[in-house]
């Protein structure tokens, strides 16, 4: 995991929201933390790859829905602050 991907995940207002949300929520669907955000579904998608592979989410498939983790501990050891709330 290296800085850049991670700052280019985070740089996007969207995704930045998203991890917000499932930061206080988590192991919350994909669904329920896009719940209000006025982003249509592929788009949704694209944003959850861009995380994923970024490295600041992890995905788990419950049926037909994907599960969301922030990997906070992961993100914590390698960049302290990064997802602190000011």
């Amino acid at each position: 995991m290296t800085l850049t991907p991670v700052l280019h995940a985070l740089g996007d207002p969207v995704r930045l929201e998203l991890v917000r949300r499932a930061q206080g929520r988590p192991e919350s669907t994909c669904a329920a933390l896009a719940d209000g955000l006025d982003v249509p579904a592929s788009t949704l998608s694209n944003h959850w790859r861009i995380l994923r592979e970024a490295g600041l989410i992890s995905m788990t498939v419950d049926g037909r829905h994907r599960r969301i983790r922030v990997r906070a501990d992961d993100l914590g050891a390698r960049f302290p602050g990064l997802l602190e709330s000011g």
